[in-house]
C-alpha cells in the first residue's frame, strides 16, 4: 500500500506541473485532483467542483480544504463503497493521501470533526466578505438592467471562480447538515427562544441606569438587574443565564412545543422549576416556622418566579465553599429576597446595601461569602509561618508564604478543637442564625472562633477493702442492665395484671431507676465540653430530661418504699400501691406514646407534619429536633420486610449454634467437670480444684469465637440468596453465553424497540385495529433495532474487540427492501446453506419431511428462504427482459411445486450442490461489478438441464425466445444494475451466505466483546421504565473529578521496559493479541510481518498511543466511555426524527439508517441540550503553566471531543507593595476551532478552595458549570459503553418511579471491573463485586430499606 501512495503522490505531482498553465472553461486552474476524477463515479462533477473549490482556498484556509477534501473523499466511498470501479481505488487512496498531508501539519492531533459546519459557515461569511460578492451581484444586476456589461475576461473569470467555490461550500455545508428537519428545528430553538423571552427585563422591573453596559448584542433581563443590585460577578452571570435557560427549556420541552410564532414558555414548566430549584428552601422556612421571601406560591407572578430562581442560582453559583452549607445558601436567599422586594418597588434600580462595599460599589463575593469563608478558612486552616499581617483584600497574605494543614489531623484531634462544614450548617437549623443579622454582624457567635477544652477521665475509686464480691458486684452491672431493660419492657405492656407482689419482683423500680439515671445522666457527662458551642435550646433541653428522669426515679423510689412497708403490714390496696401503679401507668404510657411517634409509621408521619405544640413539645423532649434526617420512615410493609429478613437470620443462627455446636458439647463437658485426679504438667497452675477449667475453656472456646462472627456469615449467605432471586424476578441472567444469544436473537428486535425505543421512533401503527401480519410486524421491529445493532457492533470494532470480517458477519441489514423475511446477521446463518443442502441431499422423504428437518433449526430455514428470494430479485435486476422470462417462469413452476408439496419430485436435489457453486462463481464476478454473460448462461444451463425435471426442461427448451442466448451460450444483462444499492448489497450478502463457513459459535472471538454483547441483550428482558423520547427526558451531566493521574501514555512508556526487560506495549500485546492485530488492520497496517514501525509524531503513532490508554486505568479511557452518552443520545435523536410518524399514517419505505447521525447539526444541538460533560482537572493551570505532558494530553482530548468541557483553579500571583495578591479562579474551558483553549467562564473565589479533603472540594468548584436535573459522578478510572449508554433514558426514568414514599434521589448502578482479565487476583477481585457489592446492595435497596 505504500508503494502505491507514493506511486499516486508522483502522478499528482507530474499532473500539476502539466496543468499549471492550462485553463479550462470557466478559465479556473485544475486541482490536482479535481481533473483525475474517475468516470466510473456517477456524480464525478459535484466531487471535482469540490476538489477545486479545496484547491482555490488552500492558501486562504487549510482546515477548511481540508474539510472540503474530506467531503469529497465521503462522496466518493458513498457512490463506490467497495472501490470496484475503474479507477477509483487509485483515486481514493491519492484523495486519502492528501488528506493525511494536511492533518499531519497539526502535529498529530485529530480534529474534531463535529464543528465542520460552523467552520465552514464562518469561512463563507468570511469569503463572501473578503470578494464583495454583495457588490458583485448588485453590479450584475446593474447590468442586466443598463444592457451594459463588462468586457474584461480576466474580471469574469475571477468573479466565475468566485461564484464556483461558493457554491461548492453550500454544496458541502448542505450535505453535512441535509438531515435536519423542520420539526426539530422548532423542538430546539423555540423552547430556547422561548425561555430567553421568560426571562427578559419586564416593564415593572426598576429601571437600570443608563452608565450600566450590557453585554452582548442582546436585551436586558432580570440577570442584568440582579448584577447591578447585588453586585454579582459578570461570568457568574452568564453561567447561570444559561443553566436557567436550559432548566427551562428542558422542563418545558416535557410538556409541549411553544409556538413559533410566539415562543412562550408554560406557567407549568416555570412552576416545575421553581418548587424544584426552591425546594430546600421552602422546607427550611416551614422548618423555622417564618413566612418565605414572597408572600404566597399562588399569589407570586410569573416574573417573581423567575426572578427568585435567577437569584437563588446566582447566590449558589458564587458561593464558591459555602455552597457545602445549604441551608446557609438558604439564609442568604432569604435575606436578600426580603432586601430585592424595596428595590422592585422603586422606579430606579440602587445597590443592596447588604452589598455594598466602602468604596461605593458593591459586590457579593466580598461582602456576603467571604466573611463566611474567613471564619471557615480560620477553623480548618493554621499558618505555620506566622505573617506580619494579614490583609482585608480576599486572598491576600503578606510577608511569605501560606503553608496549610488541617486542624483536624486526620481526624485524629478531638471534635471541640475544629469544626466542619456540617457544624456550620448546623448553626442554621435554628431561629437563632437569625441574630446573625443582616447585612451579617462581624461579631456574632456564628463567626466566633471556639475555645479550647481539656478532657478529663473519669475514674471509679473504691473506697475500703477491694475484694472478690466487689468486683462480682461491680461485673452484674451490666446483664443485670440488659435483664432490667427486659423486664421493664414487659411490665409496660402488662402494668398491673402482670405484679402481684412488688417484693417478688424488685428489679422492676430497680431496672426504671437505672435507666432514669442513665438517661438523665449520661447526656450530660458526654456533653462535657461543648457546652460552649451548643444552642441554648439544646442546653435546656438536656436540663429538662435531666429534672424530669431525676423527679420520675424520686417518686418511684419514694413510693416503692412505701408500697414495701404496706405489703410488710399486709395492706394491699393502700392509697401507695396505687400511686405507684399510677405512676408506672404514667411512664409506660409515655414510652408507649414515644413509640407510636417514632416507629408506626401512620402516626410517625401525622406527627411530623402537625405544628401543634404538644407533639412538638414532647418530640423534643425525646428527641432533639434536626433539619436533615427528619421523617425518615417507611411502610409498614417495609418494616416487615426488614423485620423477617432478620428473624430468619437469628433463626438460622440459633438453630444452627443449637444443634451443631451447643447440644453436642453438652454431655462431653459434663463428662470433663466430673473427672477427678487428672494429672497435668504443670498441675498446680492448671487444673487445681477448678473442675478442669481450661480443657472446658479451650473445648468451648472456637464455639464461642463462631457463634460471635457467623452473623456476618449467615448475611451474607442469606443476602446472596435473597438477592439472586430478586434477580431472578427481574429476568436478571436469562441470556448467559453467546450461545443463547445465538438462540433468542429472534426476539432481541421487539424487546429492544418495547423497551429502549421511544414512541417517536415507532414507525408503524400498533393497535389492533390496524393489525398487520406477524411476519411484517417482525420486519418493522428488525428494521427500528438495525441501526441501533449496527453502532454498537461499529463501537466494537473501533475499540478493537473484532476485526472487519466479524464486524462485516456481526452487522444487521437494514430490512427496509421488498424482500417478504427478517434479513438476520451472517453469524447467524453462517453454513446454514451447506447444512441445508446435505439433509436435501440426504433427503429420500417427501418435501413435508425434508422442510421440516430444515425448520429444526430456525436459522437455517432463514437462510433457505433468504437465499431462495434473493436469487430471483438479483436475477430479475441482472438479465434483460428475455432473461426475466425465464426466472419468472421457473420460479412459477418451483412455487406451484411447492404448494402441491411435489418439489422433490420436480427438481434434481442431487444437484444442488452444483447449482450453489454456479452461482457463487456468478455472485463473486457481480461483487467485482462484473456482469458476465457467459457466468450468466452456465448458471442458466444448469439449472435448466441439470436441476430442473425432463418436462419442465424440455418446455424450455422449445422458446423461441431464449434460442439466441442457446445458439451464442450467453445470456443478455442489464449493465445498470450497479445503480441500485439494494441489489448491490443483497448480492454481496449473498455471496457472503453462500461462502461463509465459520462457526456461529466463535464470532465473536473475543471474550470481552462476548460478555458485553451477553450483558447487553440479556438486559433487555429487564423489568425497567419505558423511556421517553431525547427531547422529553431528564437532562443530565456527567461529573468526573482528576488530579494528577495518567491523561494518556506517552510514546516513551510505551517502549521503556522494566527491571524485567518487559516494556507496556510488549505486554499488551501478550495478553491481548487479537486486539492488536484488529488495531493494526484498523490502521491499515494488518499485512505488516514482524514488528511495525510508528513514527514518532504520526497519526498511527497518536493512535498507538490511544490503544494502549484505552486499556489501562486512564483518563482518556474514561473520556472516550462518558461520551457514548451524547453519541447515544445523538443516534437516539436522528432515527427518532425518521420514524416520526402519526397512528394513521402508513410506515414509511425508507431505510432507517443511522448513516450521517454523527453530522447532524439538530442531532448535535438536541444531545448537548440534554448531556453535559465535566472534568474538573483542578490543577490543569499549574500544569499548562509548567507545559507537563498531562496539560498537553487534556488539551489533545478537548480538540477530539466536541462537548467536553474542562473545569479547574486557576492561581494568579501579581506583587504589591506590601506584598503578593494571590487570587483564585474557578474556569472552565473548550477546544475552538484552532485547537486551543477557549475560556467559557472565569469566576472569581473568595480564597483557596481547598481548606480539608481535596476530591469533595475539587467537585464543588465545578459543580457550578453542571447542567441538567441529574448528575452521574464516575470515578477517572471508570469506562462506559455505546450499548449501556443507550439505556440512559430508561435509568433516568427511575427517578419518577414510584420505590416507596418518597421518590429516590440518588441511583445506583452495577459495576463490572475491566481489570478482571489481567491476572487470576484482579478476576478474584472482579468476582466478588459482582457476588458481594451487586447482590448485597440489592438487597439492602429493598428487603432492608
Amino acid at each position: 500500500m505504500a508503494n502505491v501512495e507514493d506511486n499516486w503522490e508522483r502522478l499528482v505531482r507530474a499532473t500539476q506541473q502539466r496543468n499549471t498553465a492550462a485553463v479550462n472553461g470557466d478559465d479556473r486552474r485544475p486541482s490536482s485532483l479535481a481533473s483525475i476524477v474517475p468516470s466510473s463515479l456517477g456524480d464525478s462533477s459535484h466531487i471535482d467542483a469540490i476538489l477545486q473549490a479545496a484547491d482555490e482556498i488552500q492558501d486562504y484556509d487549510p482546515t477548511i480544504s481540508r474539510i472540503l477534501c474530506e467531503q469529497a473523499y465521503s462522496m466518493s466511498q458513498e457512490l463506490d463503497p467497495s472501490s470496484d470501479g475503474r479507477g477509483v481505488l487509485q483515486f481514493k487512496t491519492g484523495l486519502m493521501s492528501i488528506i493525511k498531508q494536511k492533518l499531519s501539519k497539526r502535529d498529530g492531533a485529530q480534529i474534531d470533526r463535529s464543528r465542520d459546519v460552523e467552520r465552514l459557515w464562518k469561512f463563507y461569511q468570511r469569503y463572501k466578505q473578503r470578494h464583495r460578492v454583495d457588490d458583485i451581484r448588485r453590479e450584475e444586476q446593474k447590468s442586466l438592467e443598463t444592457g451594459v456589461f463588462s468586457t474584461n475576461v480576466g474580471e469574469l473569470a475571477e468573479r466565475r471562480k468566485v461564484f464556483a467555490t461558493l457554491r461548492a461550500l453550500v454544496e458541502v455545508m448542505k450535505a453535512l447538515s441535509n438531515d435536519a428537519s423542520p420539526e426539530m428545528r422548532q423542538l430546539i430553538s423555540e423552547e430556547v427562544r422561548g425561555a430567553i423571552s421568560a426571562i427578559m427585563y419586564a416593564e415593572n422591573f426598576p429601571k437600570l441606569p443608563a452608565s450600566y453596559k450590557i453585554s452582548g448584542k442582546r436585551n436586558a433581563d432580570m440577570f442584568d438587574l440582579l448584577e447591578y443590585v447585588f453586585g454579582f460577578q459578570r461570568d457568574n452571570v452568564r453561567n447561570q443565564r444559561e443553566n436557567v435557560i436550559l432548566a427551562i427549556a428542558n422542563a418545558q420541552s416535557r410538556l409541549s412545543v411553544p409556538d413559533e410564532r410566539d415562543p412562550k414558555i408554560d406557567e407549568d414548566a416555570i412552576d416545575e422549576v421553581f418548587s424544584k430549584v426552591l425546594d430546600n428552601y421552602i422546607k427550611w422556612c416551614k422548618y423555622l416556622r417564618i413566612r418565605v421571601a414572597w408572600n404566597s406560591s399562588d399569589a407570586i407572578t410569573r416574573e417573581r418566579k423567575l426572578l427568585m430562581i435567577s437569584l437563588y442560582f446566582l447566590i449558589w453559583g458564587e458561593a464558591a465553599n459555602v455552597r457545602f452549607l445549604p441551608e446557609c445558601i438558604c439564609y442568604i436567599f432569604h435575606n436578600m429576597g426580603m432586601e430585592l422586594d424595596p428595590i422592585l418597588n422603586n422606579r430606579e434600580a440602587s445597590f443592596a446595601g447588604s452589598c455594598k462595599t466602602e468604596h461605593g460599589s458593591v459586590s457579593y463575593l466580598e461582602q456576603v461569602i467571604y466573611p463566611i469563608y474567613e471564619t471557615q478558612a480560620a477553623l480548618w486552616i493554621f499558618v505555620q509561618i506566622r505573617f506580619p499581617c494579614l490583609c482585608s483584600n480576599m486572598g491576600r497574605y503578606c510577608n511569605g508564604r501560606l503553608l496549610e494543614a488541617s486542624k483536624n489531623d486526620n481526624g485524629k484531634a478531638a471534635h471541640s478543637v475544629w469544626r466542619n462544614y456540617d457544624d456550620f450548617n448546623e448553626y442554621f437549623w435554628s431561629p437563632a442564625c437569625f441574630k446573625l443579622g443582616w447585612p451579617m454582624k462581624k461579631d456574632s457567635a456564628f463567626l466566633r472562633k471556639p475555645r479550647k477544652w481539656k478532657r478529663a477521665l473519669t475514674i471509679i475509686a473504691f473506697s475500703g477493702k477491694f475484694n472478690m464480691n466487689t468486683f462480682k458486684i461491680l461485673l452484674s452491672v451490666g446483664p443485670t442492665f440488659a435483664v432490667m431493660n427486659f423486664v421493664e419492657s414487659e411490665y409496660s405492656l402488662f402494668p398491673i395484671s402482670s405484679i402481684s407482689s412488688p417484693s417478688q419482683d424488685p428489679l422492676f423500680p430497680t431496672a426504671v431507676i437505672f435507666n432514669i439515671v442513665i438517661l438523665g445522666s449520661l447526656d450530660i457527662l458526654l456533653m462535657f465540653g461543648a457546652y460552649t458551642k451548643a444552642r441554648g435550646m439544646a442546653i435546656s433541653r438536656l436540663v429538662l430530661r435531666f429534672c424530669w428522669w431525676f423527679l420520675y426515679s424520686v417518686a418511684v423510689s419514694y413510693f416503692y418504699l412505701r408500697l414495701l412497708q404496706d405489703w410488710n403490714k399486709h395492706q394491699t390496696n393502700s392509697l401507695s400501691f396505687r400511686m405507684y401503679m399510677l405512676i408506672l401507668g404514667a411512664y409506660a404510657g409515655v414510652r408507649v406514646l414515644f413509640a407510636l411517634l417514632f416507629m408506626i409509621p401512620a402516626c410517625h408521619a401525622f406527627s411530623q407534619m402537625s405544628d401543634q405544640a404538644f407533639f412538638q413539645f414532647f418530640k423534643w423532649i425525646y428527641q432533639e429536633r434536626y433539619f436533615v434526617g427528619r421523617g425518615l420512615f417507611e411502610k409498614p410493609l417495609d418494616y416487615a420486610r426488614y423485620a423477617l429478613f432478620w428473624l430468619v437470620i437469628f433463626a438460622f443462627k440459633f438453630t444452627f449454634a443449637y444443634y451443631l455446636q451447643i447440644r453436642p458439647l453438652v454431655r462431653p463437658t459434663k463428662i470433663i467437670v466430673n473427672i477427678k485426679d487428672v494429672r497435668y504438667s504443670w498441675h498446680s497452675f492448671v487444673s487445681k480444684r477448678n473442675y478442669n477449667a481450661l480443657t472446658i475453656a479451650s473445648l468451648w472456646a472456637p464455639v464461642v469465637a463462631i457463634y460471635i462472627m457467623d452473623m456476618h456469615i449467615w448475611y451474607t449467605l442469606l443476602s446472596a440468596l435473597v438477592g439472586g432471586v430478586m434477580g431472578a424476578r427481574q429476568r436478571l441472567g436469562e441470556i448467559r453465553s453467546i450461545e443463547m444469544v445465538h438462540e433468542r436473537f429472534e426476539s432481541f428486535p421487539e424487546a429492544f424497540v418495547k423497551n429502549l425505543s421511544s414512541p417517536r421512533m415507532k414507525r408503524m401503527p400498533i393497535n389492533p385495529e390496524n393489525s398487520q401480519s406477524t411476519q411484517e410486524t417482525n420486519k418493522s421491529y428488525a428494521s427500528m433495532f438495525a441501526p441501533f445493532w449496527n453502532e454498537i457492533i461499529k463501537s466494537l470494532r473501533e475499540e478493537d474487540y473484532i476485526g472487519n470480517r466479524e464486524e462485516q458477519l456481526l452487522s444487521m441489514p437494514s430490512n427496509a427492501g421488498t424482500l417478504p423475511l427478517v434479513q438476520w446477521p451472517l453469524f447467524l446463518l453462517s453454513n446454514k446453506i451447506v447444512m441445508a443442502i446435505d439433509l436435501a441431499l440426504d433427503c429420500k422423504d417427501t418435501q413435508a419431511d425434508l422442510w421440516n428437518r430444515i425448520c429444526r433449526d430456525d436459522y437455517m430455514a432463514y437462510a433457505v428462504q433468504e437465499c431462495y428470494y434473493s436469487i430471483e430479485k438479483i436475477l430479475h435486476a441482472v438479465l434483460d427482459d428475455k432473461g426475466s422470462r425465464w426466472v419468472e417462469r421457473v420460479y412459477r413452476e418451483i412455487n406451484n411445486c411447492i404448494i402441491e408439496g411435489s418439489l422433490h419430485l420436480t427438481l434434481s436435489l442431487k444437484k444442488l450442490r452444483l447449482v450453489q457453486s454456479r452461482f457463487t462463481a456468478l455472485t463473486g464476478l457481480l461483487t467485482n461489478n462484473e456482469t458476465s454473460g457467459k457466468a450468466l448462461y452456465d448458471f442458466y444451463d444448469v439449472v435448466t438441464h441439470d436441476l430442473l425435471s425432463t418436462d419442465l426442461r424440455e418446455q424450455i427448451d422449445t422458446w423461441n425466445i431464449l434460442a439466441e442466448a442457446r445458439s451464442t451460450r450467453v445470456l443478455g444483462c442489464k449493465n445498470d444494475w450497479q445503480k441500485d444499492s439494494e441489489i448491490t448489497e443483497l448480492v454481496k450478502r449473498l455471496h457472503l451466505l453462500l461462502t461463509v463457513k465459520d462457526t456461529p459459535s466463535n464470532i465473536p472471538k473475543n471474550l470481552e466483546a462476548r460478555r458485553r454483547l451477553e450483558f447487553f441483550t440479556n438486559s433487555l428482558f429487564m423489568d425497567m421504565p419505558l423511556a421517553k423520547p431525547v427531547c422529553e427526558m431528564v437532562p443530565f451531566c456527567v461529573f468526573t473529578p482528576y488530579y494528577s493521574e495518567t491523561v494518556l501514555y506517552s510514546s516513551k512508556e510505551l517502549r521503556e521496559e522494566n527491571e524485567d526487560g518487559v516494556s507496556t506495549l510488549f505486554y499488551l500485546q501478550k495478553i491481548f493479541p487479537d486486539e492488536w492485530v484488529n488495531f493494526l488492520e484498523r490502521i491499515n497496517k494488518g499485512e505488516s510481518s514482524g514488528e511495525v514501525d510508528f513514527a514518532e509524531n504520526s497519526i498511527d503513532n497518536l493512535e498507538l498511543r490511544f490503544w494502549v490508554s484505552y486499556r489501562g486505568q486512564t483518563l482518556a479511557r474514561t473520556v472516550r466511555g462518558m461520551m457514548y452518552y451524547r453519541r447515544a443520545l445523538m443516534l437516539q435523536s436522528f432515527l427518532e426524527r425518521r420514524g416520526l410518524i402519526g397512528n394513521d399514517e402508513k410506515p414509511p419505505t425508507s431505510p432507517m439508517s443511522s448513516h450521517g447521525f454523527e453530522s447532524s447539526s439538530e442531532a448535535r444541538a438536541q444531545a448537548d441540550l440534554k448531556f453535559t460533560y465535566i472534568v474538573s482537572c483542578q490543577i490543569y493551570g499549574q500544569q499548562k503553566q509548567n507545559k507537563t505532558a498531562e496539560a498537553a494530553d487534556i488539551s489533545l482530548l478537548l480538540q477530539r471531543n466536541e462537548a467536553l468541557r474542562v473545569a479547574f483553579i486557576h492561581v494568579e500571583e501579581s506583587a504589591v507593595a506590601d506584598g503578593k495578591v494571590v487570587n483564585y479562579y474557578s474556569k472552565l474551558v473548550k477546544a475552538d476551532v484552532h485547537g486551543k483553549d477557549q475560556e467559557i467562564y472565569s469566576i472569581k473565589l473568595p480564597g483557596d478552595p481547598k481548606l480539608g479533603e481535596g476530591k469533595p472540594e475539587n467537585q464543588n468548584h465545578a459543580i457550578v458549570f453542571t447542567r441538567g436535573d441529574a448528575i452521574q459522578t464516575i470515578d477517572m478510572n471508570q469506562d462506559n459503553y455505546l450499548e449501556e449508554a443507550l439505556k440512559m433514558r430508561n435509568l433516568l426514568e427511575e427517578f419518577h418511579e414510584k420505590h416507596g414514599i418518597r421518590p429516590p434521589t440518588i441511583l445506583g448502578v452495577r459495576e463490572h471491573v475491566f481489570t478482571g482479565s489481567v491476572s487470576s487476583l484482579a478476576w478474584f477481585m472482579s468476582n466478588q463485586e459482582t457476588s458481594f457489592v451487586t447482590l448485597g446492595q440489592r438487597v439492602l435497596a429493598k428487603p432492608l430499606k
